[in-house]
């Protein structure tokens, strides 16, 4: 059979043909239009909100609320790792607050700065901040060191 325009036509099942809702009783869609008879969903403008579950207690209703954020009373400590302190500061240097934010090192000192462990120590400090991790306590006074609580 040749490609001619008469000949064509679309694809099984590509096109599909509306239901015409409420023209009779012959159509099998007259009358209630397919909608059964009252209530929410036979009314016209109706739409669900989301969640609604049809009178049930929603899922995130019923679902446990748990946990705890102290967020306004968070202690929110300024960082600092050894490896920072061996880059920055000579040896048998005391390093205090002042002298991180002096150095650039930290640029705020928001509740408090706090010393972690992150890195090797050659030199000997001797640090003064309000917090430290225990592996910074350990390997600052491994190298001879002093790590004091302020």
């Amino acid at each position: 059979m040749a490609l001619k325009i008469e000949n064509l036509k679309p694809t099984q099942g590509s096109r599909f043909k509306s239901k015409r809702l409420g023209r009779g009783k012959g159509t099998g869609l007259g009358k209630t239009a397919g909608k059964g008879h009252k209530g929410a969903k036979s009314r016209s403008g109706y739409s669900v909100r989301i969640g609604f579950e049809g009178g049930q207690t929603p899922l995130y209703r019923r679902s446990p609320k748990f946990g705890f954020t102290n967020a306004p009373f968070k202690t929110i400590y300024s960082i600092v790792n050894l490896k920072t302190l061996e880059e920055r500061f000579e040896n048998n240097e005391e390093i205090t607050v002042e002298k991180l934010l002096e150095k650039g090192i930290i640029h705020k000192v928001n509740d408090g700065v706090k010393v972690l462990g992150e890195g090797d120590l050659t030199k000997t400090f001797v640090v003064k901040a309000n917090a430290f991790s225990k592996s910074a306590v350990s390997k600052i006074e491994a190298a001879g060191g002093k790590a004091e609580v302020i």
